[in-house]
């Protein structure tokens, strides 16, 4: 039996510090090299204070010009917060609830309004607390139940992160994870195997490791195949293959069926999903994120940016989600596919402080 051996000594913050080093030449997020929590606390105090001042003075002009904003608060709100790491700002809301008996969080809720303020306060929750909140926004959607978010949490977070947010969830809203989607996802007759592939892949719990077993994914991607053909899906196995493997497995196994049948299972899901065929759907959304999870990102944000209407939502998430891990990988990637950078698409389709606190987190310099 092995024995875990910890040290004597240890800091939460110093070991969060090394993870986001250990990242940051994927991620966008710019730090300062020192930091102080007080002073951060203090300063953000202090802008909201000046913020009550200057609005008191020119209310009416703000009510004529909202697009002037609200003078320095923002910018220091963006400064601080949008150069801080998780961690970091986690000590930030200590500092300034001991200071001042505050929550920042609420603070910065009362404080901002639209597209800032949801951006503002889900980046600074703990990650664990924000997917858990991105996970109970989707899965509360009034018309149906926004499935794509839960798939891209449970698919593309490692398995420790998943399991924290299942825990953040429970903690959040009094339910476990898994009940509230197979709740929002049973309602209707014909969901029901989305809902057991959602539920599957929320519960997982992948192993992580490079090892590939090659007999086993050549066989199971002609389980895949034979399980799809004629448009007829066995969802048992499919699921069973999707929610259980670890990601180095089921690529090779993607891989395997593209080679053995001369295309990918996302094409070959493809003309099922475009019938409205919801599981179908689902299952290729599954496929893309384990299988490519920057190629996926590129698309949300692509979609995001040009459809009639920007899709805050979708765009908000995709920054904050990976600014601190792979957004320089996802910003090269759209660069290729787009031939235009996404500072410049996230610039042209966003305005007043909402876009400049998504183009400091994507780390384009004052």
């Amino acid at each position: 039996m092995a024995t875990l051996v910890a040290p004597d000594n240890f800091s939460a913050v110093e070991d969060a510090e090394t993870l986001h080093k250990a990242c940051k030449d994927m991620a966008t997020l710019v730090v300062p090299d020192h930091v102080s929590f007080v002073d951060d606390a203090e300063s953000l105090r202090k802008a909201f204070q000046e913020d009550y001042q200057y609005w008191k003075m020119l209310i009416f002009v703000f009510l004529c010009f909202d697009w002037l904003g609200w003078g320095t608060n923002e910018k220091t709100i963006i400064s601080i917060l949008g150069h801080r790491t998780a961690a970091q700002r986690q000590q930030i809301r200590v500092a300034y609830q001991e200071l001042y008996q505050e929550d920042l969080v609420k603070r910065l809720e009362s404080e901002l309004s639209g597209d800032f303020e949801k951006a503002v306060y889900r980046w600074i929750l703990g990650p664990a607390d924000r997917d858990a909140v991105l996970a109970n926004v989707a899965i509360r959607k009034l018309v149906s139940p926004d499935y794509h978010v839960i798939i891209e949490i449970a698919c593309i977070r490692s398995p420790e992160e998943l399991l924290a947010m299942r825990r953040a969830y429970q903690a959040r809203y009094k339910r476990s994870l898994e009940e509230d989607v197979a709740a929002h996802t049973t309602v209707i007759i014909l969901w029901y195997l989305l809902s057991q592939l959602l539920v599957a892949l929320v519960t997982a719990f992948r192993y992580v490791g490079d090892e590939i077993n090659a007999r086993l994914a050549k066989s199971e991607a002609g389980i895949l195949h034979d399980a799809i053909k004629d448009n007829a899906v066995n969802h048992e196995e499919v699921i069973r293959i999707v929610s259980t493997r670890s990601k180095t497995q089921v690529m090779a196994t993607f891989n395997c069926y593209r080679d053995d049948h001369g295309t990918s299972i996302t094409k070959k899901l493809l003309g099922e999903s475009d019938q409205g065929n919801e599981f179908s759907k689902a299952l290729r959304t599954a496929i893309r994120c384990l299988n490519d999870s920057n190629k996926y990102f590129e698309k949300v944000l692509r979609n995001a940016v040009k459809r009639v209407g920007t899709d805050e939502d979708a765009l908000t998430r995709v920054i904050i989600t990976r600014a601190e891990k792979d957004l320089k990988d996802i910003k090269e990637y759209y660069y290729k596919r787009n031939s235009v950078s996404l500072d410049q698409a996230v610039a042209k389709d966003t305005s007043g402080d909402y876009k400049a606190f998504l183009l400091t987190l994507l780390g384009k310099e004052d």
